[in-house]
Parts: C-alpha cells; sequence; structure tokens
C-alpha cells in the first residue's frame, strides 16, 4: 500500500489522477476472479498484494481528486464527508451483499458477483468519469480550462 500511495503522490499530476483510478479499479475485479481459483493460504496471500495496490491508489487519490472537484468552491470538506460517506456504505453493503451470497451459494458465487461489480464500476469510471487534474501550470490551478473551472465568489471588501 505504502509504495502505490507514494507512486500516486509523485506521479497524479504528470501521469493524471484517472490513468492511476483505472489501475486501481482493475485490480479488484482481478483479485476477485483470482480468489476462487485456488485455496492454498500462500496463494491466497499472495493475492493480498493486488489489495494493497487498490488500498494504496484510493487512499491517496481520493483526497487529491476531492481537491480537484472543490478547488476555488470553499467547499472541501463537505464533499469529503460526502465522498467518505458513500465510501463506508458501500463497503459495508458490499459485505452485507457478500455474506448473504455465500450463505446460499458459497464464496466463490461471492466472490464472482462482487468481480461482475468491480468490473462494472471499472468501466463506468473509464467511460464515465472525466479526468479531473492534470499537469498544473504556473498559476498553481489543475487542469480543467478557464470555462470548465467553478467560478469562486470574491470576497467582500468592506462593510
Amino acid at each position: 500500500m505504502i509504495p502505490m500511495a507514494t507512486l500516486v503522490g509523485t506521479k497524479a499530476d504528470s501521469w493524471g489522477r484517472k490513468p492511476l483510478f483505472l489501475v486501481g479499479f482493475a485490480v479488484l475485479p482481478i483479485r476477485g476472479v483470482l480468489y476462487t481459483l485456488w485455496d492454498d493460504p500462500s496463494y491466497l496471500l499472495s493475492i493480498q498484494l493486488l489489495d494493497g495496490v487498490g488500498a494504496g491508489i484510493f487512499g491517496a487519490l481520493f483526497f487529491i481528486v476531492i481537491s480537484d472537484l472543490t478547488e476555488g468552491t470553499g467547499h472541501y470538506n463537505l464533499a469529503l464527508g460526502a465522498a467518505a460517506t458513500a465510501w463506508g456504505a458501500g463497503a459495508a453493503l458490499s459485505n452485507a451483499v457478500a455474506g448473504f451470497i455465500v450463505d446460499r451459494a458459497g464464496f466463490d458465487a461471492a466472490f464472482l458477483f462482487l468481480a461482475g461489480v468491480a468490473s462494472l464500476a471499472f468501466l463506468l469510471f473509464w467511460l464515465a468519469v472525466p479526468e479531473t487534474g492534470g499537469k498544473r501550470g504556473p498559476s498553481g490551478g489543475g487542469g480543467q480550462d478557464a470555462a470548465q473551472r467553478v467560478p469562486t465568489v470574491p470576497a467582500r471588501r468592506g462593510p
């Protein structure tokens, strides 16, 4: 996880956020399918390395993308709280749904179902989510055009 978070921190501006996020999304379905193939503990432990890849990418990019999306609006904390709530709700729902599937059809079915959901998330992200950052110019702004930037409210000057 730490090497991936370091990579994200050093390359998010030059490579862009979307390609890095796509790598994080890509490891999720791969991991889900690999869990169904063997049950040897050393093999399963090695698959956990993929979890570190995803967690490092998502953990580091989460804050960067929220910052990109709220730049100049003054709503960073609100957006961060809303996104963290959605992330937590998704994690809880994932566990509940997987537990239900395990009870009805077994672990392999649950892993394959979650791998399918992760594949859909990968496709949705790839096709529908734009790049939020990019190379930062001398002004320090993100990769958005001036016409795409959310306008800021000018500061009030005097009474």
